[in-house]
């Protein structure tokens, strides 16, 4: 071990549930099941976070800005989300794979992007 560097660990605590936690605390955030076994997270009807319960399953997908994809994508266990990629969804294979500061960052991220797009009335009855 003398003279080598230990590679620098993080624990991401991050879970369904406070994922789920997270994503609620946003204004007007709902949640609702689609394609018969996916948690998706929304704001003003429109999705900004899915996730699923089922076992074995774990991550999450979400919108990231186009100066992110690439960045991400390019990271372990993290890949372009199937059918949405051309809008710059990203899923996260393993809730490891991002630090628990990230996850917040970019789900935080997703959830604006989505809400900006709404209309300026939804967005006003939405509140802060």
């Amino acid at each position: 071990m003398a003279g080598k560097i230990p590679a620098i660990l993080y624990i991401c605590t991050m879970d369904f549930d406070k994922l789920r936690d997270m994503c609620l605390s946003f204004p007007g955030a709902t949640e609702g099941l689609k394609w018969e076994d996916h948690i998706c997270f929304m704001v003003g009807e429109k999705m900004f976070c899915i996730t699923s319960v089922d076992a074995g399953r774990e991550g999450a997908s979400f919108k990231v800005l186009p100066e992110d994809f690439d960045e991400l994508t390019a990271r372990p266990d993290i890949t372009p989300q199937a059918y949405m990629a051309h809008n710059k969804w990203v899923r996260v294979e393993k809730y490891k794979a991002l630090k628990e500061t990230e996850w917040k960052y970019y789900v935080q991220q997703s959830y604006d992007i989505i809400r900006a797009k709404l209309s300026k009335k939804i967005q006003k009855e939405l509140g802060d």
